[in-house]
């Protein structure tokens, strides 16, 4: 099935309190997710945007099309550097716990990025980075345990 997702990720302060948002569509269907973190990173929330999008997927063998403004996540796929981090074991690499993760989703789909630049009227983007901010301003933010731990 031929799959479109659209996400974003936000960080009020870098470390601060994040979130992402997600559009899935396939066909006629439609589904959005958000979620909030009370302290996470820019980056973690494009990555775990893409991830959550790709673990919603029912059946394995997909092909999704990733809409996307993180040159963070999508350089890291398209250039390789994700696969040459995996066989060193992410060390000295930043949230190896949500490459680890993404890598398995990943391979369960074929998987192609496109970017598009944030906060430039793109309708989807401009979606994901309302629900992403909004999730990211919610009261009941999440704790991000794998970010909490690392950085104390």
């Amino acid at each position: 099935m031929r799959i479109e997702m659209f996400t974003d990720g936000a960080a009020k302060g870098n470390p601060g309190p994040g979130g992402y948002g997600v559009i899935l569509r396939a066909g006629p269907y439609e589904k959005e997710f958000s979620e909030g973190f009370r302290k996470t990173t820019n980056n973690r929330m494009e990555l775990l945007a893409v991830i959550v999008g790709l673990e919603a997927l029912k059946k394995e063998g997909n092909e999704v099309l990733v809409t996307s403004d993180s040159k963070y996540v999508i350089d890291s796929v398209q250039k390789g550097w994700v696969f040459g981090w995996e066989k060193k074991s992410f060390k000295g690499k930043k949230n190896p716990d949500l490459w680890m993760r993404f890598l398995k989703v990943y391979r369960k789909h074929t998987v192609r990025f496109k970017w598009v630049k944030g906060h430039n009227n793109h309708p989807e983007n401009e979606r994901c980075d309302a629900l992403a901010v909004e999730a990211a301003e919610s009261p009941n933010l999440k704790i991000d345990h794998a970010y909490e731990a690392q950085a104390n």
